[in-house]
């Protein structure tokens, strides 16, 4: 095994130890997004608060807003790894 897929082997495993070790430590806790607790604390901070917008459309359930926000998170990703793997691909044909 070159240097190279030595060093990808340790990062993959240390990002594994990463993940595996937060969700260990933290069994009990509720990985929610920003929103509710933003929502609460402009609640206390000005009780008479009025948002300036109602959504245009909101999923039915919980389980399609995450799917919605996956699908939002994957796209994103496959389009900066395209663009990435595309501009490795282009070094690579000018060398």
């Amino acid at each position: 095994m070159n240097k190279k897929k030595k060093e990808q082997v340790v990062l993959l495993v240390l990002l594994v130890v990463l993940v595996v070790g937060t969700l260990a430590l933290n069994q009990n806790a509720a990985f929610e997004g920003a929103d509710g607790e933003a929502e609460e604390v402009i609640a206390v901070v000005n009780p008479d608060y009025e948002p300036w917008f109602e959504p245009v459309w909101e999923p039915p359930s919980g389980e399609i807003e995450s799917l919605l926000f996956a699908l939002q998170a994957a796209l994103g990703t496959g389009f900066i790894c395209f663009y990435f793997g595309y501009k490795a691909g282009e070094r690579k044909k000018s060398s």
